[in-house]
């Protein structure tokens, strides 16, 4: 699948740069269906509160609008003190209403699966990251759909009132999404169904007079654009933090869960990056490209730490190559946290992401730091010494285990010495138990992570475990003074993917397909397959037609525009290839001038036993090549 053109959100660039190509596909899809919206699970009650807050906000930011020009406009000192005041009263609504939405993001407890796996196991979960799903307005077409319907096409708008409806049923429905794979196929047929909509009834030299209405995901800050791209941008954002919710409820206990998470988790990071690449300049901090990277990051790291506890599932209890390799796996997944603290910490974002999320993965890269050297240790204080055969492999990972070699005996002497091993793994249960302190430390800075009970028992658990594990090779005869151990190399088996959004998995139907679905009394055909028709023999566009096979042909058409006649649409459609001539799918529509009389007639026209009211099935659009489209 190649990816669509790329499209701007703040109304900058050409989007009649390409041609956007479908693929007929079988018809007799189901319409999907969302959430029932009065549901009372723990994840709508939490999305409704959220709306509530989201519609508060935009009401004082009315309001504090409403006051500055206020303040601005008047002369008079008393208005203006009035003004003053009231405008405090409103930014501090507004603070107290980001504070709550902030503690909504934050409620990642929501999201995590159902199953709290007790302290005492190894395999205990630390609790991921999901995104609430932006909120949007209810938009009506009806009138401005069938306005363009009447004017553009030159039909009666009022005979496309049914499929008028399903689009928008369609909007409402994607707008509560099940946390599923329904749920996802549910957006991406929305999202898909928008291309053939962009193509048919948002011409780049006119407006079609309606506003799109989202909120921004952390800020509930609401952004309103007349583009269709701003459209299509939330939803494949709501793609993709719908994965992350999917990726956050699996049951990582066990390798299913753990692959379905990290797949989960994959396909957000895709959603991201796409959204990234492919659209610019948003209108909304959340579609912005500094926050889309830290969250493409932000779900990298989340797969590597899924990737982490899928290691643990998997590798031998006490073999000393498994437990290094544990080691390496803890240490990379601390080395992407640390750089996603570090784009969260960013004067572009910092002020933006959740304080909580900004401390959770702080918390994280501590933890997995710790953890790191804990497993060394393990490897070093409670695995068998090396035999003569196993010691060329464990000197090999040795040798790529620490960053820098440590002090002491040779690597020989080291891996074949009790006692020198002892030494080396209590210097990394040192900085095990420093990084376990440090991790409980800095989530103690955040009241939001100190309510979340399972963090606590993670950090706790694994301080408990290690300093449990210190006292038991600790001797009282130790007079030696515990060095430094140094930092382990970051190592991975299994490297994160960024999985775009495959849109041709859902197939869809054109709702408006019945709009120039097929050809009628009096069109010319001008093109066949890019040939120039305009001289050819009625036979010779007859074979030619005959001839094309399953794939279809592309066919140039011009129609006179009823009795005006100096106005004509070219439209260009697929064709199958029995000899009836019934069209397999649309192409996007652009104009062109109608030729002058004398080449008119000269013209060829089609066959009037074409039956334009064929339905017509349409898969999603897979190139489409040309610079931004626009969101104004």
């Amino acid at each position: 699948m190649m990816p669509p053109e790329e499209e701007s959100l703040d109304g900058g660039g050409d989007r009649d740069g390409g041609l956007v190509l479908l693929q007929g596909l079988k018809s007799g899809s189901t319409r999907k269906q969302g959430c029932d919206p009065f549901a009372q699970t723990q994840r709508s009650k939490l999305q409704h509160r959220r709306a509530r807050i989201n519609q508060q906000i935009n009401k004082e930011m009315r309001m504090r609008a409403g006051a500055e020009n206020l303040f601005r406009a008047t002369s008079n000192h008393k208005v203006k003190e009035t003004v003053a005041l009231e405008l405090s009263y409103v930014n501090s609504n507004l603070q107290l209403l980001k504070e709550e939405l902030e503690e909504l993001n934050s409620s990642m407890d929501v999201y995590q699966n159902d199953r709290l796996l007790s302290s005492s196991s190894e395999s205990i979960s630390v609790p991921m990251i999901p995104l609430g799903l932006k909120e949007t307005k209810e938009l009506d077409l009806l009138a401005p759909l069938k306005d363009f319907i009447s004017e553009h096409y030159g039909e009666e708008g009022i005979l496309f009132e049914k499929e008028i409806k399903e689009f928008m049923e369609l909007r409402q429905a994607m707008r509560t999404p099940s946390r599923n794979e329904a749920g996802l196929e549910l957006l991406m047929e929305y999202y898909n169904q928008l291309y053939f909509l962009d193509s048919r009834f948002f011409p780049p030299t006119k407006s079609l007079g309606v506003f799109f209405h989202w909120y921004d995901s952390l800020t509930g800050v609401p952004s309103h654009q007349r583009a269709l791209a701003f459209e299509k941008g939330s939803v494949l954002f709501n793609i993709g933090a719908l994965h992350t919710q999917i990726g956050a409820r699996q049951d990582r206990a066990s390798l299913p869960g753990l692959n379905q998470a990290i797949d989960a988790f994959q396909k957000a990071a895709g959603a991201f990056n796409y959204l990234k690449e492919n659209f610019s300049n948003a209108p909304s901090l959340d579609m912005s490209a500094a926050s889309l990277n830290m969250l493409v990051r932000l779900m990298v790291a989340q797969v590597q730490e899924c990737v982490f506890e899928k290691m643990t599932l998997l590798r031998a209890q006490h073999d000393f190559l498994a437990r290094l390799q544990l080691a390496q796996e803890a240490a990379r997944v601390e080395d992407v946290y640390s750089l996603v603290h570090q784009t969260m910490t960013q004067a572009h974002v910092k002020d933006y992401v959740p304080f909580s999320w900004t401390t959770m993965v702080h918390v994280k890269s501590e933890h997995f730091k710790a953890l790191s050297h804990y497993f060394a240790a393990i490897a070093l204080c409670d695995c068998p010494v090396a035999s003569d055969a196993e010691l060329p492999e464990q000197e090999k990972a040795f040798i790529q285990f620490h960053v820098t070699m440590p002090e002491g005996p040779s690597l020989r002497v080291l891996l074949q010495d009790p006692e020198e091993r002892r030494k080396l793994g209590k210097a990394h249960l040192k900085k095990a138990i420093m990084k376990h302190e440090e991790a409980m430390r800095i989530h103690g800075l955040c009241k939001i992570l100190r309510k979340m009970d399972i963090l606590q028992e993670v950090l706790s658990f694994a301080h408990k475990r290690s300093l449990s594990k210190y006292s038991e090779i600790d001797h009282e005869e130790d007079f030696f003074e515990t060095g430094d151990a140094p930092d382990i190399h970051p190592k991975t088996h299994q490297k994160p993917e960024i999985k775009s959004p495959n849109f041709s998995q859902v197939k869809v139907t054109d709702i408006f397909h019945r709009l120039e679905a097929g050809l009628k009394e009096g069109d010319y055909i001008i093109l066949v397959n890019g040939k120039d028709c305009r001289w050819s023999k009625h036979a010779e566009v007859v074979q030619l037609l005959k001839s094309t096979g399953e794939e279809g042909v592309e066919i140039g058409v011009i129609t006179l525009q009823g009795s005006e006649g100096s106005k004509a649409a070219d439209k260009k459609a697929a064709a199958m290839s029995s000899g009836s001539g019934m069209l397999k799918s649309n192409k996007e529509n652009s104009r062109k001038s109608l030729m002058n009389s004398k080449s008119a007639s000269t013209l060829l026209v089609w066959s009037k036993k074409s039956k334009r009211s064929k339905k017509s099935t349409y898969g999603v659009p897979f190139t489409a090549v040309g610079d931004n489209e626009a969101m104004y």
